[in-house]
């Protein structure tokens, strides 16, 4: 038996998936709404992706499903295809949907290419940003379901959307006459027949879906703390708040029952068996999802052209997605994940998923994180998930239904306060001064802007500084030096005293790329006019990228112009390859200025450096 199928861990498993699964009702329909394909989507594409991402991936507690990442593009992707179909969003989905599969396709391929290794290379304060990112979103996001309040049903703050919701809507109407050609300037009768036909209710869901939008993310939590809680709804708060409090005190009783678990049952219980008047969870559409075979009947290349790059990033966000996520599974459970099957996993977890009209998803943060905390330890916890949300939909659809929203709000809130690095915020007073730039810069735009852009620009942040600190390193050691300078090198000691001016040494150490070469060009100014050879000791040069192999182009061309010779010793495999690829060697450097040990270089000085200068100290006398 495959030892990530073990059954060692069946009860965590079971305990996590099913949590991760009921944490993962809510937001699946959430990210359904939102796309514009409905909540069934959301639903079906987190059973499918959760299970098949599991079965198949790399990752053994990761829990996949539609996240917001991959939501928000989604969305572009179904608004641009819709708006291609006059708006028939029935007539668009063969379309949207095969989208969806050839992102699933591309993330086989990533996989199967090798390219999922790369994540390794994510520095540490990256990661604790964005874990730390992660919590501060869930926390703050969920203070206002804890207490009950639903900006879409605050009228009087809906109410002052009204103005720009009466001018989104003309503006859609002026522009669905331009696409029929009868919009003119001398005759708006049409305009005014079609503007008076808006009925109170169209007004009122526009100025709801914008309030909505404005009350989005971090920020827009914040701006209404204040309406939020002159408008507390107590039940709804004691609700979550005796969530969150069985959590964190059940685990200092034992630790053997997920806390997260017992915590949703019982206030699940006591607000079903009292009949509080409590806010459930939205309604869970039932039923059996079957595969839509018209992606298939309808098929049209020409249909799909335009789309391929917008698939390939949907691709390339989901993969990111999932192995970072990938990567706060590790730091939770010290284990290691397979960056490579992971993506190959959920490739085929959206390809499939998209066949039954899910929306693509990837490994999620928040679902993971329950996962872990609830005892689950292997990807049967996963399937777990993706059984119990179908299963759910079958049969268990109006039961499931009834969990308060305000449980779920609680639990969390609990796992944004977990989720969060404390060991990096606790370390901070004594990293290293950019390392703390980065943490901050990722948890901050993680938190107010966007979780992948802020790993893109972290990282990015995070290698201009490594390629900063590797030039300074490589221009402290590689400067231009008369012998006497570097007494410390043995074979060194026994240079012939009268050719001290006439041969100069530099010595190399790291890798010569486009960070460092700056120092190294500054050689052909230091090197005095008496110089006949110069030799370049590049046993510590381990790699040399295209500028690098330039700038010593560069240098052996313009020591050739002055009628100088270049001596290369210890040539490392990689920068001797790269220096064959474009004829530096034999064209510029020969062979027989090559030399696999100083002492054979020396031999070849003797021979052929004629002594011209005599050594300074003699001529100041």
């Amino acid at each position: 038996m495959d030892k990530y199928f073990t059954l060692k861990h069946l009860k965590g498993d079971f305990f996590g998936g099913i949590t991760a699964g009921i944490v993962a009702l809510p937001l699946g329909l959430a990210f359904g709404l939102s796309s514009g394909l409905g909540p069934s989507a959301g639903l079906y594409g987190a059973i499918f992706v959760s299970f098949f991402a599991a079965l198949f991936g790399g990752t053994n507690t990761q829990i996949s499903g539609p996240t917001a990442p991959m939501t928000a593009l989604s969305m572009l992707i179904i608004g641009g295809i819709v708006a291609s179909n006059d708006g028939n969003i029935s007539q668009a989905l063969p379309a949207i949907l095969t989208v969806f599969i050839l992102a699933g396709l591309f993330q086989i391929l990533l996989g199967s290419l090798g390219l999922g290794v790369y994540i390794k290379y994510i520095p540490y304060p990256v990661v604790s940003g964005f874990m730390t990112a992660i919590g501060v979103i869930i926390l703050v996001t969920q203070i206002l379901p804890s207490i009950g309040y639903y900006p879409k049903e605050d009228m009087e703050y809906v109410n002052q959307f009204k103005p720009v919701a009466e001018e989104l809507i003309l503006e859609n109407i002026l522009i669905e006459e331009a696409g029929e050609g009868i919009l003119v300037l001398e005759n708006f009768k049409e305009t005014v027949r079609r503007a008076s036909t808006i009925s109170q209710d169209q007004i009122l869901k526009e100025s709801q879906t914008i309030a909505a939008k404005e009350a989005k993310g971090v920020l827009g939590a914040l701006k209404l703390f204040p309406r939020a809680f002159k408008n507390i709804n107590w039940l709804e708060f004691i609700l979550s708040l005796s969530t969150v409090f069985i959590i964190f005190g059940f685990k200092r009783i034992t630790t053997k029952i997920p806390s997260t678990l017992v915590a949703l049952l019982l206030m699940s219980g006591i607000a079903i068996g009292f009949g509080l008047d409590y806010r459930p969870i939205p309604e869970i559409p039932s039923g059996l999802p079957l595969p839509n075979w018209e992606i298939f009947s309808t098929f049209s290349m020409s249909s799909i052209t335009p789309y391929i790059f917008t698939a390939i990033a949907l691709a390339l966000l989901g993969a990111i997605d999932s192995l970072l996520t990938s990567v706060v599974a590790d730091n939770m459970t010290k284990t290691r994940h397979k960056p490579n099957k992971e993506l190959i996993g959920q490739g085929i977890g959206n390809t499939i998923g998209a066949i039954f009209g899910g929306l693509p998803g990837a490994g999620a943060t928040i679902r993971t994180v329950v996962n872990i905390n609830a005892g689950g330890k292997t990807r049967i916890s996963g399937m777990i998930a993706g059984t119990m949300l179908l299963i759910i939909t079958i049969s268990l659809a109006p039961i499931a239904s009834k969990i308060p929203a305000a449980v779920l709000a609680g639990i969390l809130i609990t796992v944004g306060i977990s989720v969060m690095d404390y060991k990096g915020l606790k370390a901070m007073p004594n990293m290293p001064v950019p390392e703390v730039v980065i943490m901050i810069v990722v948890l901050i735009i993680a938190s107010v802007w966007d979780l992948v852009i802020a790993v893109g620009i972290g990282l990015i942040i995070a290698s201009l500084i490594f390629m900063k600190n590797i030039g300074d390193l490589m221009a402290k050691n590689s400067e231009v030096t008369t012998l006497d300078d570097f007494e410390d090198w043995d074979d060194e000691m026994d240079f012939p005293e009268n050719l001290r001016e006439e041969v100069m040494i530099k010595h190399l150490e790291g890798p010569l790329f486009f960070g460092s070469t700056t120092d190294f060009q500054r050689l052909a100014t230091q090197i005095p006019d008496e110089t006949a050879a110069i030799i370049l000791r590049m046993g510590k040069v381990p790699y040399m990228d295209q500028t690098g192999l330039y700038a010593i182009e560069d240098l052996v061309n313009g020591m050739a112009a002055k009628g100088k010779v270049v001596l290369m010793v210890n040539l490392d495999k990689q920068p001797k390859y790269m220096m064959e690829r474009i004829d530096i060697i034999p064209d510029l450097v020969s062979p027989d200025h090559i030399f696999d040990s100083f002492d054979e270089c020396l031999q070849w000085i003797k021979a052929n450096v004629k002594d011209v200068y005599p050594p300074k100290s003699e001529s100041q006398t």
